[in-house]
Parts: structure tokens; C-alpha cells; sequence
């Protein structure tokens, strides 16, 4: 599988140079191509983005409000979108950073063809009030790619990205924005705002709970909103999260039986955990199963994964099946020895099994 970072490739080089040439006949390509190019494949992503927005903002006009129009006027061939873009958003947050009545409008336009919430953040840690401004009208804006940015740039910590430290200390910074996109028409929106509360829910519960109880009950869309962004508070237990979303946390469910087959599995293999479950009286359950991983030093803590959502009745116990493939993947290497698999009902783990893992 390629690496995102061989997205800029010299063929990408090639293709944004002409893509400004063609805005701007004066572009140095010659150059543009040689420096670009110099040392492109020793980098990493965010290398590459960052060296191809230093050597595109060295080449462009030296006055930021010429740069910019350049870029918009570049903005006017669909052929540049997508990886390409990316580059601009860099040079803009960099050499606009002292320019935010010229440089946002331009990361706004920018975003249709690859979103621009991380360029955002620097204007709203250095602009704060400018930022929130442009914000407030992006918000209405007629492209959702547009209405989502206001949500993203805005997240106290999206991946990719420095977090907001204003924003983690007083989420309602934030919260002012997501009251009027979470009933967004669009659920690309919609669902932006619900990884937005869930970043809230990390560090402010109660602002959290607060948003999903309101928005709730004043949208149709607003049960999928508080669903999706409380996720994390769901695979925590909380039982306030837990009863805003209509699952029975002081229900009793009994776990009839578990097991995880096959017992001993190599290193990329998959096991299949089958749970039965049972209840006294009808409950909404939240159904997860949680992972402790083999570390170096024994058993980590366990990382709770999304299984299903049920109705259980009383008389009927429902079978769950769940496979899980124990395999390397970026953010974690999977170690030879003992590993366990738990079932988790509404926030309390029921029983699980071990599994032992060896070499492939």
C-alpha cells in the first residue's frame, strides 16, 4: 500500500506548477521545479507539504495580498484540488499569518478542494477575534465543506494537527459555533460536530452532557449528533451519557457464556468472540468488547471497541459475534503472549477470555 507522502511526488511538482503558471505566466517553473524537487524524497508528509509551501511562497509575488490573488485566481481550474492543495494552505498560514483579512477568505476558498482546518488554527490562536468573525460567517455559508471547516478548525484536538490550548481550557469557544451547525442539512457537517463534542467530552463532561441534552431536544437530528459525540463517555460507562442516550445502565445483564476461538493465534490472525447474554426485564444495551494488548511489561489497559446496540428481552439471550484480527497497524504492534478479550454491556465489563498470541 503507498504511503500518503508519495502523494507529493514530483509529478504533483509538475502538475501545481502549472496549474499557477497558467494564473500567473510569471511563475518561475524552472525554479519552482528545481527547488521543489531538491530533497522531496527524504521527507516525510508533513515535510513535504511544508517544503513545497516554503519554496511556492519564496516563488509567488513577495506581497501576501499578490500571493494570495494568485492563488485565487489559481482556484479557478478544477484541476487544482485534492493533495495539491495542500501546499497553498501552508504558504497561506505562513506568510498570511500577519495578513487574516486576506489570508482567511483564501483558506476558505481553499477548503472546497481539501479542508483547511489545520492552516485555520494558527489564525485563531494569533487572531482570535478577526478568526471568530470569519467563522460566524462561514457558518451560513452555502458549501458545506465551508460550514464543516468552522467546525473542525475549531476542535480542541483534531488529529493532524496542534491542539487548541484555549479551546481544550474553556470548550465553549467552540460551543458557540456548534450551536448553529448541529442541525446542519448536511450530516458531513453534523457528523464534524459530534467529533467536535466528543473532543469536548475528554476534558469537560458536564459541558458535554449539557450540549447533547440541549440539542436533543430542540432538532431531528440531534440524537445522532449526541450519539456520535458522547461515544467516548459511552465506552468510559458514564452512566449520565449512558441514560441520555437511552440505554439502561442500572439494568442487570447476565453473561451466560463467552468464548474466543481459537485459543492460540499467530500474529495477523483472527479470533472470533461469541458472547450470550441475558436479562430480567427489557434493556437498551450498548454492547462493546475491550482488548488488553501484550505490552512490554505485561498487560496494557484495555482499548474498548464498538460491537452493537440491542434491545434485549426478558426469556430471549441474544448471541453476539464479534471477529477481531490481531495484526500490526500503525498505531500499535501487536507482541507474541497473552492478550484478553472482554465483553463490555452499558459500561461494565461482564467476563472475557485470554488468547494466546505467537509468531507468525
Amino acid at each position: 500500500m503507498a504511503d500518503f507522502k508519495d502523494e507529493f511526488s514530483p509529478a504533483l511538482v509538475e502538475r501545481l506548477g502549472d496549474e499557477i503558471a497558467q494564473a500567473w505566466p510569471a511563475f518561475p517553473r524552472e525554479a519552482w521545479r528545481a527547488r521543489a524537487g531538491e530533497g522531496l524524497a527524504d521527507l516525510r508528509l508533513l515535510e513535504r507539504v511544508a517544503h513545497l509551501g516554503r519554496v511556492l511562497g519564496d516563488l509567488l509575488p513577495p506581497s501576501f495580498p499578490e500571493a494570495a490573488r494568485v492563488l485565487h485566481d489559481a482556484l479557478g481550474s478544477p484541476a487544482l484540488d485534492g493533495w495539491m492543495t495542500l501546499p497553498c494552505g501552508w504558504m497561506v498560514a505562513e506568510r498570511g499569518i500577519d495578513e487574516p483579512e486576506v489570508a482567511l477568505p483564501l483558506l476558505a476558498a481553499l477548503s472546497p478542494r481539501f479542508s483547511s482546518e489545520a492552516t485555520v488554527r494558527p489564525f485563531i490562536q494569533r487572531h482570535p477575534e478577526i478568526t471568530y468573525r470569519h467563522l460566524r460567517e462561514w457558518a451560513s455559508h452555502p458549501d458545506h465543506e465551508v460550514r464543516r471547516l468552522v467546525s473542525e478548525c475549531t476542535r480542541p484536538r483534531l488529529p493532524w494537527a496542534a491542539q487548541l490550548p484555549t479551546h481544550i481550557a474553556d470548550p465553549q469557544l467552540g460551543v458557540v459555533f456548534l450551536d448553529m451547525l448541529f442541525d446542519d442539512p448536511s450530516e458531513y457537517v453534523r457528523r464534524s460536530v459530534a467529533n467536535h463534542l466528543n473532543d469536548i467530552s475528554k476534558d469537560h463532561r458536564e459541558v458535554a452532557l449539557d450540549c447533547a441534552r440541549r440539542w436533543g431536544a430542540a432538532s431531528t437530528h440531534g440524537e445522532f449528533v449526541a450519539r456520535h459525540g458522547l461515544r467516548t463517555l459511552v465506552k468510559r460507562g458514564d452512566p449520565e451519557a449512558l441514560g441520555l442516550l437511552g440505554y439502561a445502565h442500572d439494568n442487570t445483564v447476565t453473561l451466560d457464556a463467552i468464548d474466543c476461538t481459537p485459543p492460540v493465534v499467530a500474529i495477523g490472525g483472527q479470533v472470533t468472540l461469541t458472547a450470550v447474554l441475558s436479562v430480567a426485564e427489557p434493556t437498551r444495551a450498548a454492547i462493546d468488547y475491550v482488548v488488553h494488548y501484550q505490552g512490554a511489561t505485561g498487560l496494557k489497559a484495555g482499548k474498548v471497541f464498538k460491537l452493537t446496540s440491542r434491545d434485549l428481552r426478558p426469556g430471549h439471550p441474544e448471541t453476539i459475534v464479534r471477529r477481531h484480527r490481531f495484526r500490526h497497524v500503525s498505531i500499535r504492534t501487536i507482541r507474541p503472549g497473552r492478550h484478553r478479550i472482554e465483553i463490555q454491556v452499558n459500561g461494565r465489563v461482564l467476563g472475557g477470555c485470554d488468547i494466546e498470541v505467537v509468531e507468525g
